[in-house]
Order: structure tokens, then sequence, then C-alpha cells
């Protein structure tokens, strides 16, 4: 085969995978990149969820004042969505959400959310917001990344830089270090703020 003709069949088959892989947002109702279904996601983000969570201190609600604001916060924030997508016909597309909003003692100036609702805030961010106006701002913010599916996107982006695009399953089992690493940049776990600096401007 020619190079000529290599490169036109690659770009073909490229083409091909980009418009097969592509879903329609529910929140949107535009066409995103998504090799991984959304349920897939949502599964190996309870699973990081729960391994971060052990790995850092959790501050109690009922013992730190600042966590209980991010839980008063989180849940005026989830009462806000519900209603949102219910007002909309489009309660079913949060079905699998089961929101948690953690505060962990880190100086780290960062929040974020995965799929299925799972939040962290860092202690470090709390001198900038300072009162709960602004912590909803932040956390608002996070939120609609995990709607919007920015991390679904940046993780199948990265999936057809590293791996080719195969399957969330065929990843983990070939690659799960490689597929964990890229679940956590794509969620912008352990960097500071405005990580998805392209989601974060639109």
């Amino acid at each position: 085969m020619s190079n000529s003709r290599a490169i036109l069949v690659s770009f073909f088959l490229c083409a091909l995978l980009f418009a097969i892989s592509c879903s329609k947002n529910t929140l949107t109702g535009k066409s995103q990149l998504s090799f991984i279904p959304e349920k897939d996601m949502q599964s190996m983000s309870y699973t990081q969820y729960k391994d971060f969570l052990k790995t850092h201190q959790v501050l109690s609600p009922q013992k730190d004042a600042n966590a209980a604001m991010v839980q008063k916060v989180g849940a005026r924030i989830t009462k806000a969505i519900e209603r949102y997508f219910k007002n909309n016909n489009n309660s079913g597309a949060l079905t699998g959400y089961n929101w948690e909003y953690n505060l962990v003692n880190d100086k780290l100036v960062n929040a974020w959310c995965m799929p299925g609702g799972k939040i962290v805030v860092y202690t470090g961010i709390l001198p900038i917001t300072q009162n709960e106006n602004a912590l909803a701002v932040v956390l608002g913010h996070e939120v609609s990344h995990a709607l919007l599916q920015h991390g679904t996107q940046r993780m199948s982006q990265s999936m057809i830089q590293q791996v080719g695009g195969v399957a969330l399953s065929v990843a983990m089992s070939n690659k799960p270090a490689e597929t964990q690493d890229m679940f956590l940049r794509a969620y912008g776990i352990g960097s500071t703020v405005g990580f998805m600096l392209p989601f974060s401007r639109a």
C-alpha cells in the first residue's frame, strides 16, 4: 500500500472512529467525544473516590465547621440540580448519581467533582472562598464539569493518544496504571484549580 493510500485509510478510520464515538450530552444537547459509557465512568469514579478518601484526612462535619459548611452548600447545590433536571423533564440524566461532598485537610488550592457526583474540597481553597457564596461558585463550577462530562471527553482524548481509543475494559486490563492515571488527570485530582483550562474558559 502506498504512503498516500495508507494515510487516506488511516484518516478514514479515524473519522469513522470519531463519528461512532460521539454521544449527545443530555444537558447541552450537543455531541461530544465519549468512548466510555457514563455508567462505567461512575463505577470507576466510586472506586477512585473511596481510595482517595482512605489516603487523605477527611474532616468530619460534626466536628469541623468548615466541613459542615461544605456539606450544607453541597446539599443546596444538589437540590438545585435535581430541581432543574426535573423541571426540564430530564431527571433520568441523573441516573447513577450519588452526591457526596467531603472536605479534606490539604493546603492545595483545589476542588473537584468525579462522575456520579463525588466531590472533594481541599482546605487550601477556603481562605480564598472565605464564605458560603464563594464556595458555592467553586462547587457549582466543579459540578458542571461532571454534568457536562468534560472529564470523560478528556479521558477519551487521552485514550486516542495513548491506547488508540480502545474500550475502557480493555485499557483497564491491558494498561491499568496508565488508565487510572488518565482518569485522575482528567478530573484534575491533585492539580490546581483551572486544570481543564479549555473547559474552564468555555
